[in-house]
């Protein structure tokens, strides 16, 4: 930040201060007043709350990735395995199968509740951002962690119920996909209240890593208890995310206000000007001499403004950047035990290295727009130079350890990059844009918005991979390079 866009937390001997009669106070009191006045608490403020929301979001990625860590015991290799003298049943193929995952469809079924989730999580998300708006953000997020957190333990309660229900899998994935569109517009929303736009970019890239450490601890804590009592693989996140939902509701401060302290500048010069459609601006200076009581008409005025300015390219710019990443992160692992031969738990080593690029992607592509003022620009030049990486990680990217490790790290920062630059800093630019003239209430709904749009292209992602994989991965890639030009045009 900027020295001017808060005020200096240490008075100087010049300042007006000084003037004024000392007053004895004890330590305990200096130390509240250090940590809890308007002045001097900001800067601490701010860095709790960045923290606060790491970790919510953090748990939101947590309880989502035990689902692909146990699909490998839902259905394995069963003639592998020493079969019980005492179970019953004939079927020597699939004895150690969970019905109704042990059938010959299976990989039907685990894409049916793959898009249960997704599919709800896209529709949901139009909406999550309506009901952000009016509900405080700690109440918000606190009921969408508690409710996640249940659905998640559902999941893995259905072990120990011993439940063979493909509905009830599919349904409890759909309803936690729902819940969990609470999570994203919420807590870019208190960061964007909190962070003004002179460092967002940097400051949101390196937040935006929450996402890669929720899908790591998932992933460990899911394979502790996979292969003793799955169940507990998803009732363990449940028991957290859960668990910070309390936190939430306790700590989190929304609003730099609400606390006495200084709001940031929100000075965004994102969008083209000759794009500013005259006619919300003509209509906005009517309505504001009627009154107070057309405020709404105005907000939606201002909203559809921003709107027509840059959410709906940079929606569509995520649509495609998401159908790419979320193709990597649900056909990844397959991809390279299939070309590269290495065995199931190498594979998902090896394709983490695709979320580590994505983290540094993310701080470069946040640093660079922060220093060239152009979000849009960033993410297209990003875009372009991942298109011909795409290509040749599917050519030469498995023919040697050392080129596999380069090429995911390098195609995990250009794919990803862009991705965590819109729905993170381009997000809170565009809900915070001059137009609004400060209404905060904005910035969960162009967040839902774009990140709504985002996610038809992850669920769209996966499905067209699993159509278009039998007839040759080229065929894939060739889909993802489509999907990652097209994402740049649209963004132009």
């Amino acid at each position: 930040m900027n020295s001017s866009e808060y005020p200096v937390l240490v008075p100087t001997k010049k300042s007006s201060l000084s003037v004024l009669p000392t007053v004895q106070t004890r330590p305990c009191e200096q130390l509240f007043s250090f940590l809890f006045s308007s002045d001097l608490s900001s800067g601490w403020y701010r860095g709790f709350t960045l923290f606060l929301t790491f970790l919510f979001y953090t748990s939101y990625h947590l309880s989502r990735k035990p689902i692909s860590i146990v699909k490998s015991e839902l259905h394995k290799n069963c003639s592998t395995l020493i079969r019980p003298p005492n179970l019953n049943g004939t079927d020597n193929e699939t004895w150690c199968d969970w019905a109704p995952f042990d059938q010959d469809n299976y990989q039907t079924l685990f894409g049916a509740v793959d898009n249960s989730f997704l599919v709800a999580y896209a529709i949901g998300m139009f909406f999550s951002g309506i009901f952000g708006e009016r509900v405080p953000l700690r109440y918000y997020l606190t009921t969408g962690m508690l409710l996640s957190g249940l659905f998640t333990c559902l999941f893995g309660l259905g072990f120990y119920w011993n439940i063979h229900s493909i509905w009830y899998y599919a349904f409890v994935q759909a309803m936690n996909g729902l819940v969990q569109t609470t999570g994203w517009p919420a807590v870019v929303a208190c960061v964007g209240n909190w962070f003004g736009k002179g460092k967002r970019g940097f400051i949101m890239g390196v937040w935006n890593s929450h996402t890669s450490v929720g899908n790591i601890l998932g992933s460990l804590i899911a394979g502790v208890f996979v292969s003793s009592a799955w169940g507990m693989s998803f009732i363990v996140p449940g028991i957290i995310i859960a668990s910070t939902g309390i936190l939430c509701f306790f700590f989190l401060v929304e609003k730099p206000e609400d606390v006495g302290c200084s709001p940031p500048q929100h000075h965004v010069s994102i969008t083209k000007e000759h794009m500013k459609p005259l006619l919300f601006g003509f209509l906005r200076i009517i309505f504001e001499r009627q009154g107070p009581e057309k405020g709404m008409f105005l907000f939606l005025l201002s909203l559809c403004d921003i709107i027509l300015q840059g959410v709906m390219e940079f929606s569509l710019c995520l649509l495609f950047a998401k159908l790419v990443s979320y193709t990597f992160l649900y056909w990844l692992p397959l991809y390279i035990s299939n070309v590269a031969h290495f065995d199931p738990k190498e594979a998902g080593d090896m394709s983490t290295l695709f979320d580590v690029g994505g983290i540094v992607g993310g701080v470069v592509a946040g640093l660079v727009s922060d220093q060239t003022g152009g979000r849009a620009s960033t993410c297209c030049v990003m875009l372009i130079v991942a298109a011909p990486m795409l290509f040749l990680y599917n050519h030469i990217g498995q023919h040697s350890l050392g080129t596999t490790i380069g090429m995911l790290l390098v195609c995990g920062a250009l794919v990803n990059g862009p991705y965590a630059l819109i729905t993170t800093a381009v997000s809170a630019d565009l809900g915070t844009h001059e137009s609004l003239r400060g209404n905060s209430r904005a910035l969960s709904t162009v967040t839902a918005i774009i990140d709504g749009t985002g996610s038809i292209g992850a669920a769209l992602g996966p499905l067209l991979a699993g159509l278009i994989s039998p007839t040759g991965w080229n065929n894939v890639f060739f889909m993802l390079i489509t999907a990652d030009i097209l994402a740049c045009l649209v963004s132009v």
